[in-house]
């Protein structure tokens, strides 16, 4: 079975996503492309597209709840990496409850994951 993130996408257009501006320069070990943010405040840039009142990240290629795909998902934001999908590890997510429920879809479920392959090891 396919992983449910991969028919989802509504945490990348429900939150903003704010982050330590070092995240994008390569001197400091950043990975995320400056050209994708834009500043936030002094301390923070936000992946262009989250600040808006309807959000969705710059990076985000997707139909919500049919295909999706973060195009620089092995250099995504931190922030990113931090939010599990329900249930993915053995909890409940809030954060992707949340972002379901506003886009019209079901919160993921224990059951939503039975014959999911684990992601292989890096």
């Amino acid at each position: 079975m396919q992983h449910p993130c991969l028919t989802c996408g509504a945490c990348c257009a429900f939150f903003r996503v704010s982050f330590h501006w070092s995240e994008t320069d390569p001197a400091l070990g950043g990975t995320v492309p400056a050209e994708l943010t834009e500043k936030f405040d002094s301390h923070r840039v936000v992946m262009r597209g989250t600040s808006s009142k309807t959000p969705r990240c710059v990076a985000l290629d997707a139909e919500i709840g049919v295909r999706a795909r973060c195009s620089i998902h092995p250099i995504k934001p931190s922030v990113c990496r931090e939010v599990p999908a329900s249930w993915e590890y053995g909890a409940i997510s809030p954060q992707c409850d949340k972002a379901r429920i506003a886009h019209g879809m079901p919160a993921l479920t224990p059951e939503d994951w039975i014959g999911v392959e684990p992601p292989p090891a890096p």
